[in-house]
Order: C-alpha cells, then structure tokens, then sequence
C-alpha cells in the first residue's frame, strides 16, 4: 500500500467520522434537543468529542513500538546478528516484507514467554515491528513459523494499525459525544428549575461516567468485529506471501497448540496465553468481544480459497 492509499484511507475516515457527528448534530437539533444546551455547545461538544476521541487513539499508535518494548520486554535482533536461529528469524522476516512491498523493513524482535504468540505493531508501515515469544520458536516448525509471520507482515502491508486505530477514534468520539450529550439532557429533565437555572450538578457527572460506560462497552462490540474483519484479510495476505498450504500449516499448528488441555497446561504458568485471543470464542455472547475469529474458522475459509 502506497503513500497516497493510507492518506485517502485517512482522509476516508475522517470525513466518515465528521460526517457522522454533523449528522448527529442536526438531527439532534430538527429533534429539539439543542435547547438542552447552552448557545454553541452542541458544536464545541463535538469539537472536543473530535479532538479527543482520535487524540488518545494516535497517540496510543504512535507510541505502540516503544510499549510493546517497555511492556513486553521484546528485545530487537540487530539486523547484523550471527546467531543461526535469531539470523534465520530477521532474514525471514525480511524476505515477506519485501515480498509484500514494504518501504523498509521491519524491525525484528523477541520476548521471553512460553505463551505461543506473535504480533506486530508501529504507527506506519515504514516503521513497524514483528515480535514473537520464544514458546512460538521453539514450539512450532520453521514453515509454521513462516505462516505466524507472513500473517503479521500482512497486517503491516495492509495498514491494519492505523485502520483500527482510525476505527477506535471513530468509536471514541461517538462515545464521548452521546454520553455528554445524553447525561445533561437527562439531568436537565430530572432537576428542578432552580438547579436548571445553575446549571452543573452531581447527577450530570454520574451519567457521563455511566453513559461512557455502556457506549464503551457498544462501541468495543464494533472494533472487536472490525478486528476479526481484518484477520481474515491478514490471513489471505499471509496465504498470498508465504503460501496458503503454510498459512494452513500455522493456525493448523496453533489450533494443536490451543488443545484444552496444552491450555490448561500453559495456563498455570501464564495467563497470556488466552488474553492474548491467540482463538477468538466460537460462539455466544463472548465472541462479540473477540479480535480474533475462531481458529477453525479461520482455517476453512483459506480451505475454501478465495470468494
């Protein structure tokens, strides 16, 4: 993906979040429900929902490499490194970045758990990092291995990080925008004239924090699907660099990893393993909240190929 193709997925939703706040706004105000408010407040209200709800979300990717080395503990393999297994790991990587068409590469890092589990992260597909846990190297095949990667590196090509990232604010705005705009109108119903007339209160304050509450918790139902949206697409681009028999071979690998009782194994020495949604839940109430689709699905819709 060019230059030009993120700055109009950028511009895209930007103007799809503008446009849903200004929609909000007039309805709002054909409705009556601008009287609410003081003069100009609908506006700066969405002004400030904007603001803030892309700010944390930007902010939060732009620092993704760092956290993930502060918080993780990944340690980057110098591009120059001599040692067989680490040289084979950045050299692999390497080659699926060029094969997607990456303007640099990567950096290459490793972090020490037995969880089996990869990721990837950066603000641009220029800077970007691929980390694995040392219980995936030493736990899975090399042409597994390759499939965990080519995954990874898909996302990178494909901007899935500034994607969610633009989808989370999205999501944030509209939460802080109805959960404003919903506790002062409720508050303003519910008080007498007196306190109507003085305006703020406790009880407005309340339901912001309950408002954001269950937005948040709505709002997350829409990332978490967008996210299992782009793990299936990572899944056809891994498929495309690395192969779809070696795609197959990985989640094939990680389904046999994720056996019930190798979990309940892995589980008492780290909880990560599942909180990290290596398989998302496959049915039920939980599976709105998953990133991840379950791994058998996954699996059969790279068996059946592409649509």
């Amino acid at each position: 993906m060019k230059f030009a193709q993120i700055a109009k997925r950028m511009v895209l939703f930007t103007v799809v979040n503008i446009l849903v706040m200004v929609t909000i706004t007039i309805v709002l105000s054909v409705l009556g429900v601008g009287r609410y408010f003081p003069r100009n407040g609908m506006a700066g209200l969405a002004i400030f929902s904007l603001v803030w709800g892309f700010a944390g979300a930007f902010i939060s990717l732009a620092l993704s490499r760092l956290m993930a080395k502060w918080f993780m503990g990944v340690q980057v393999i110098p591009v120059d490194t001599r040692e067989p297994d680490l040289r084979e790991l950045v050299d692999m990587v390497h080659r699926l970045a060029r094969q997607a068409g990456l303007p640099s590469m990567p950096e290459v890092g490793i972090y020490d758990s037995p969880e089996i589990n990869a990721f990837a992260t950066g603000p641009t597909r220029a800077r970007s990092l691929v980390a694995v846990s040392t219980g995936l190297l030493h736990q899975m095949r090399r042409r597994e291995i390759e499939g965990v990667l080519s995954h990874e590196v898909a996302h990178i090509a494909n901007g899935d990080m500034v994607t969610m990232t633009l989808v989370q604010g999205v999501i944030n705005a509209i939460v802080l925008f109805l959960s404003r705009m919903l506790a002062f109108a409720v508050s303003q119903a519910l008080r007498s004239r007196d306190d109507r007339d003085s305006g703020g209160g406790w009880l407005q304050y309340i339901l912001v924090f309950v408002f954001q509450i269950v937005f948040s918790i709505l709002g997350s139902i829409v990332v978490c699907w967008f996210s299992r949206v782009r793990e299936y697409r990572a899944d056809a681009g891994g498929a495309a660099l690395a192969g779809r028999d070696s795609m197959i071979e990985a989640l094939r690998a990680l389904q046999r990893l994720h056996h019930p009782e190798a979990a309940a194994a892995a589980a008492q020495q780290s909880q990560s393993f599942q909180t990290l949604k290596i398989s998302g839940s496959a049915a039920g109430f939980a599976a709105m909240f998953s990133t991840h689709p379950p791994l058998e699905e996954r699996i059969a819709r790279l068996e059946r190929g592409p649509a």
